[in-house]
Formats: structure tokens, C-alpha cells, sequence
């Protein structure tokens, strides 16, 4: 069985953002950590895509560190790649996507991912 995939919308070179602090731990549990930025080759090692359609693979997981206006324009996205779950992380989440998203296949969970792989966001410094 492959590991399972996730893409990360919003990934970061910044150690100081959720975005690059959420690529660790799902690197250390195990998945295949898909980073997403259209400024960025690389993060942490990892080629980067420039948007969801670029990445080759079925994926499992998207993980959402990009504002509520950004995530409403990547529901189409969500749609086309149907992971299984699409994480809002705080600070990503608002009304209007919330209810953009009830219509999707993907379920939709409003936590924080890092949290949700049972660790904290304190245990990945910035430094």
C-alpha cells in the first residue's frame, strides 16, 4: 500500500508560517507531502507545484494555508482532484467557503491539521 498524499496550499520556505511548520509533520507521519506555491521550486526539499492540476498524482488530502478569498477560487480544483478530505486550517476558513465547500465530494474538515496528526504547531520552530 503507498503512502498517502497531500497536497499543501500555501506551503512555505518561511519556517516561521503554517505553511512550511505543516510539511514536517506530515513528512514524519509517513505521507507523501505534495508542496503547493506558484513562487517556489522547492520547499524543504520537495518540488513544489505551481497549482492542484499540475500535480500528477490521486491525492488524499489537501491542506489549505492560503486566506478564505484563495480557497473559494480552488473549489473547482478540489473538485476536479476529489481527495478524500480538504483541511482548513485557522485562519482559512470564513462563511462563504464553508458553504461553497457543503457541495463538494470531499469532506471538509475546520481544524488544524497539525493538531489533527496529533502534534502542535510549538514542536516545529521557527528557527
Amino acid at each position: 500500500m503507498s503512502e498517502p498524499t497531500v497536497a499543501v496550499l500555501g506551503a512555505s520556505q518561511d519556517r516561521r508560517k503554517y505553511g512550511n511548520k505543516a510539511v514536517r509533520p506530515y513528512r514524519e507521519c509517513g505521507m507523501t507531502v505534495l508542496p503547493v506555491n506558484p513562487r517556489e521550486a522547492t520547499i524543504k526539499g520537495l518540488a513544489a507545484y505551481p497549482n492542484l492540476d499540475a500535480i500528477p498524482v490521486p491525492l488524499d488530502y489537501v491542506s489549505l494555508y492560503v486566506p478564505p478569498a484563495v480557497g473559494l477560487q480552488l473549489l473547482p480544483a478540489f473538485a476536479a482532484k476529489q481527495p478524500r478530505e480538504v483541511w482548513l486550517n485557522p485562519g482559512t476558513e470564513s462563511d462563504e467557503l464553508l458553504d461553497a465547500a457543503a457541495d463538494l465530494r470531499p469532506r471538509t474538515v475546520v481544524a488544524c491539521s497539525i493538531v489533527v496528526l496529533g502534534r502542535s504547531p510549538a514542536e516545529f520552530p521557527d528557527a
